[in-house]
C-alpha cells in the first residue's frame, strides 16, 4: 500500500462547515487532509490584520504545493478572489483539481 493521496481543501472561509464535512468525507476515503487553519471570516476577533490575511494566504499555497490535488469547495457556485488564485496556482503546478459543486465549477 502506497502513500495516502494528500488533498487541500479550497474555497471561502464563510463556508466553514462546508470544509469540516469535506475534511470528514476525505479522511474517511483514506485521504491525508489539508485544510484552513482559521475561519477568516468569524476569526476578526482574534486580531488578525490584513498582513496576517496575506501570510495565511501564502501558507496555503505551500499546502497546495504539498498536495497531490485539491477539492475546491464551491458552495452554490461561489469561488472568490482567492480561491481563484487558488485554482490558479494548482493549475499552474499540475495539481488535479476536484469542485464540490461539479455543476457549478467556474473553470
Amino acid at each position: 500500500m502506497g502513500r495516502p493521496v494528500i488533498v487541500c481543501l479550497c474555497g471561502s472561509t464563510r463556508f466553514f462547515q462546508a470544509f469540516r464535512d469535506a475534511n470528514l468525507k476525505e479522511t474517511l476515503a483514506g485521504k491525508i487532509v489539508l485544510t484552513i487553519g482559521c475561519e477568516w471570516h468569524s476569526d476578526q476577533s482574534l486580531g488578525l490584520n490584513e498582513l496576517d490575511k496575506e501570510l495565511l494566504d501564502r501558507l496555503h499555497l505551500e499546502k497546495i504545493n504539498l498536495s497531490d490535488e485539491i477539492l475546491v469547495l464551491n458552495v452554490d457556485g461561489y469561488i472568490g478572489k482567492s480561491t481563484s488564485v487558488e485554482i490558479q496556482y494548482a493549475l499552474a503546478m499540475n495539481k488535479k483539481i476536484r469542485y464540490l459543486e461539479e455543476n457549478n465549477a467556474q473553470r
